[in-house]
């Protein structure tokens, strides 16, 4: 077993040097992506045009050596254009059948790319495939390939012409990764840098065997009983409305994550306890995934609104306090 976990770790990290030969710094976004991807765990991706979130998804396929697609979200965008659709086929005999045109989200990875700018109704057709990892048409139920994982991105600088998720659908996204401008040094080189065919240099160094192998060894990954009430007690203390909650939650948050959010977690920290941690979950790996878990979750009030304070400050505080 430490041997197979020894070899897990040496392929993600020959897959985060393939990442950085096109994504400069920002390696704390290619550690949460490669955890992200371990976990098979939906992904939000938050951040400024042109912060390579797009070119970091789909190096990071290319180095596990999996399909990826994308869909850039337009709110004209039709279910049928992600899920597929049934047209009329003719044959030479003339008899008349329908036959099916699998959409993109037949693939590993899936960029849903600006996923608030299309309509509620396209949202909803992706992310009832993402939870039921099949998509039914005509009767007939299709499965997905394996592994299925979906990163989508949100631009959080324009509001017109925008369709924010729902709460409830926001919930079936394992964590959500913030992008933020890179340092100047990195900047340099980033304007320095050929980026016409960025992802050429690029080799896979993980087969999708050996990736769905290591995906199964994450619900294995032990998670001691005081690690669990931990987890789970951080997140509670989330909820405005449990009595282990501070007042500056109460005054601040309108509401909580929720039980999934324990589950989501959990799953995560087992994941980083296999890349970089101990092989068992400690509190250390769940803290250091606690923030992406707890961020899209979490409702500001009105209050917490006004003061224009940042969410990931009141989180740390959460974290902290445990």
């Amino acid at each position: 077993m430490q041997e197979t976990i020894s070899k897990l770790r040496d392929d993600f990290e020959k897959a985060a040097e393939e990442i950085g030969k096109v994504i400069v710094g920002q390696k704390d976004i290619v550690k949460l992506i490669n955890i992200a991807i371990l976990a098979c765990g939906h992904t939000l991706i938050t951040g400024a045009p042109g912060l390579a979130k797009t070119l970091a998804v789909k190096a990071a396929a290319r180095a596990l050596g999996i399909e990826n697609a994308r869909i850039q979200f337009t709110p004209d965008l039709l279910p049928g254009d992600i899920i597929g659709v049934e047209i009329l086929d003719i044959g030479e005999d003339g008899r008349k059948s329908f036959r099916y045109i699998k959409g993109p989200v037949f693939t590993n990875i899936l960029l849903a790319d600006e996923i608030n700018r299309a309509t509620p109704r396209t949202q909803s057709a992706l992310l009832e495939a993402m939870q039921e990892k099949s998509v039914t048409l005509g009767g007939e139920l299709y499965k997905l390939d394996e592994p299925f994982i979906v990163f989508a991105t949100r631009n959080p600088i324009d509001y017109e012409g925008v369709y924010p998720l729902p709460e409830a659908q926001l919930d079936r996204f394992i964590m959500e990764i913030t992008v933020d401008y890179p340092c100047i040094e990195d900047e340099i080189v980033i304007a320095s840098k050929d980026h016409s065919r960025a992802l050429d240099c690029i080799l896979p160094v993980i087969s999708k065997d050996d990736l769905l192998k290591y995906q199964a060894m994450v619900d294995d990954v032990p998670v001691p009983e005081t690690v669990m009430a931990k987890a789970v007690s951080m997140v509670r203390r989330t909820r405005p409305g449990d009595l282990s909650s501070s007042s500056e939650v109460r005054e601040l948050l309108e509401w909580g994550a929720g039980p999934r959010a324990a589950y989501h977690l959990v799953h995560a920290s087992r994941a980083h306890a296999l890349l970089y941690g101990e092989g068992v979950v400690t509190e250390r790996d769940v803290k250091s995934v606690f923030g992406s878990v707890m961020r899209h979750r979490i409702i500001p009030s009105a209050i917490f609104t006004r003061t224009g304070k940042d969410i990931d400050g009141l989180i740390a505080k959460i974290t902290a306090s445990e």
